[in-house]
């Protein structure tokens, strides 16, 4: 039931006049000023680590958020949340995978769209270290996929303090999204995400001689050949396809428990098709699907505004989820 028919999103700046401007300009030139972390380093159960960038006001409430692929807790959307929240007085926690601290993890692993397990170790570390009463999951591009699924794994087990959630921009159907970066006009995000990932695979394998084959990392050019040969390898998955299928969010989806905001725009150049769960969105009591006409991937610029209109829409839902009128949505 909770589709929401009309976007209240009327559009970016008007220069920024595709989805591709949208998505390049904030990525590249936005920044965030007045956010100072305090880093706190845990230990996960295969003795690696995670670190964790807090900014703490004193609340009962607590913002956790997961960021996307190739980020960190420094990039413009996860300071954005922070320093919007913490201005409501709400606590923020902005989590690193491994290897996105600065710092190369331990194992002969690093991270990927369905990593959920440190997500978890993240979380039962707050929760058990905190008086916390209420937390909230918000997740960006991969950081949201790795949100959902994490919530419908849990499902009726998750932590009774988790209390709601918001994603935007994410690849609920990873293979689709995955299959974005083959088309002809994201050359560029298929180029900037390959060279970051290959830099970090290649440290990986001096890490562990013998893990991955240097010589063929240098030659791949095609996202699937990367996964295939080099994501898929080290994190046990058969190929791509396999892996792509395997920990795709929109497998557990259908057993979140809590209210669940997804904005996704239509013009997002890293979704396609089913990164559009319209049908589960009419189904769930749980999922509130948004899907603006305009906002690019991880855009959603405002004109004049500090804040991007999604970041001022996960404020909406999570502070007052009776912001969301049951009459805006298709049945």
């Amino acid at each position: 039931m909770p589709l929401i028919s009309n976007s209240t999103y009327l559009g970016p700046p008007k220069y920024l006049f595709n989805g591709h401007l949208e998505t390049i300009i904030p990525s590249i030139f936005r920044k965030i000023e007045g956010v100072s972390y305090r880093r706190e380093r845990i230990y996960t159960p295969d003795e690696d680590f995670l670190d964790l960038d807090w900014s703490r006001v004193g609340s009962t409430k607590l913002l956790i958020i997961s960021h996307g692929l190739e980020g960190s807790s420094n990039r413009h959307y996860a300071k954005a949340l922070v320093k919007l929240f913490n201005g409501q007085g709400v606590d923020a926690l902005a989590w690193n995978n491994r290897t996105c601290s600065g710092e190369m993890n331990k194992q002969a692993i690093m991270y990927h769209h369905g990593a959920t397990y440190d997500l978890d170790t993240v979380i039962e570390h707050v929760a058990a270290a905190s008086t916390y009463e209420e937390i909230w999951l918000v997740g960006i591009s991969m950081g949201g996929a790795q949100t959902l699924k994490y919530l419908g794994e849990k499902g009726l087990d998750l932590n009774s303090k988790i209390k709601k959630a918001a994603v935007y921009s994410t690849p609920c159907n990873l293979a689709d999204s995955a299959a974005t970066l083959s088309f002809k006009g994201n050359a560029f995000y298929r180029k900037r995400f390959l060279k970051k990932l290959k830099l970090k695979m290649q440290l990986k394998g001096q890490q562990f001689p013998g893990l991955v084959d240097l010589d063929l990392l240098e030659r791949v050019e095609d996202f699937t050949d990367f996964d295939t040969h080099f994501t898929a390898k080290i994190h046990g998955f058969k190929d791509a396809s396999d892996f792509y299928n395997s920990v795709s969010a929109d497998n557990w989806m259908q057993d979140i428990q809590i209210p669940t905001l997804i904005i996704n725009a239509q013009n997002d150049p890293l979704l396609y098709d089913r990164c559009y769960p319209i049908n589960l969105a009419r189904e769930s009591p749980n999922i509130y699907l948004e899907i603006p006409k305009r906002g690019g991937h991880t855009g959603f610029l405002v004109s004049g505004q500090e804040y991007t209109w999604a970041e001022t829409r996960f404020l909406s839902f999570l502070l007052d989820e009776k912001y969301y009128k049951f009459d805006s949505y298709l049945k």
